[in-house]
């Protein structure tokens, strides 16, 4: 790489260092972006990037870019380190573990690695606990219910419909059931959701493309129907125009005539 071009990557660099000092991460991510088309094989320009998507949320590409930081420097902390800051940001935190670790290994005793990996543990259990302890909380509350409706049947009704023990208990345990689903389910719906964190995002630019190109096609078509190419078939029937037209009938009523002579001439003939 010239002079020239590396003194531009590394003025590139730099503004988009000041941008993400002023948090104006989309300009730095733009700077970031120019800085890498000019020299991609530097992995510090993805390592920034990377750090400037998590900040603007977009996990997927903030994960492209660790795993390429990691790719071009597999002996460098900050791509194991970014790639961990991405998976902890979206509840990954037994993978964020690893690559903590992985990054610990290459940097020990590094504080802010150390930080990291207590921050990331504490999630960790965090998480589980509550896998364990938000269904046995629906149920709880689905306990607590089942005794209202229970005692609101025998408070304020003149003839209670649960009269039975049996059945008061068999009401609240079912109730406490469906709460214990319920969260259950709630549990579910949160993993999917952090799962989908990392997918890429939905990409319309082939559609886009599909349609815009039979757009064009459809042009050319309807071009063709408003400017057909004459054959000579079509030449043929093309219309006459006016002095054509009367130079016609002139010549048909010329063979009419000449038919009219000759039928008369063969009419004295047999005469």
């Amino acid at each position: 790489m010239s002079n020239s071009r590396e003194a531009e990557v590394q003025n590139l660099k730099e503004l988009g260092n000041a941008c993400v000092k002023e948090q104006k991460y989309e300009e730095a991510m733009f700077h970031y972006t120019h800085a890498i088309t000019l020299d991609p094989r530097n992995y510090s320009l993805y390592s920034n990037r990377s750090f400037v998507f998590l900040k603007m949320q977009q996990y997927h590409f903030a994960m492209e870019d660790a795993l390429m930081t990691i790719q071009l420097k597999p002996d460098w902390t900050k791509g194991y380190f970014r790639k961990a800051e991405v998976e902890s940001r979206t509840f990954r935190f037994s993978e964020a573990l690893q690559s903590y670790n992985k990054a610990l290994s290459l940097q020990p005793n590094e504080p802010g690695i150390l930080k990291a990996i207590n921050r990331a543990s504490g999630m960790l259990m965090k998480d589980r606990r509550a896998d364990q302890q938000i269904p046995w909380l629906g149920a709880g509350v689905g306990i607590i219910l089942g005794v209202i409706v229970v005692i609101a049947d025998y408070v304020f009704t003149n003839k209670p419909t649960l009269t039975h023990p049996l059945l008061m208990a068999l009401l609240t345990i079912s109730i406490a059931m469906l709460g214990f689903c319920i969260a259950k389910g709630f549990r579910y719906f949160v993993k999917c959701q952090r799962k989908s964190l990392l997918e890429p995002p939905i990409d319309l630019y082939p559609e886009s493309n599909k349609d815009e190109f039979e757009n064009v096609e459809a042009d050319k078509e309807s071009e063709k129907e408003r400017h057909p190419k004459y054959s000579k078939a079509l030449a043929r029937q093309r219309p006459l125009s006016i002095p054509q037209q009367q130079q016609q009938q002139q010549q048909q009523q010329q063979q009419q005539q000449q038919q009219q002579q000759q039928q008369q001439q063969q009419q004295q003939q047999q005469q």
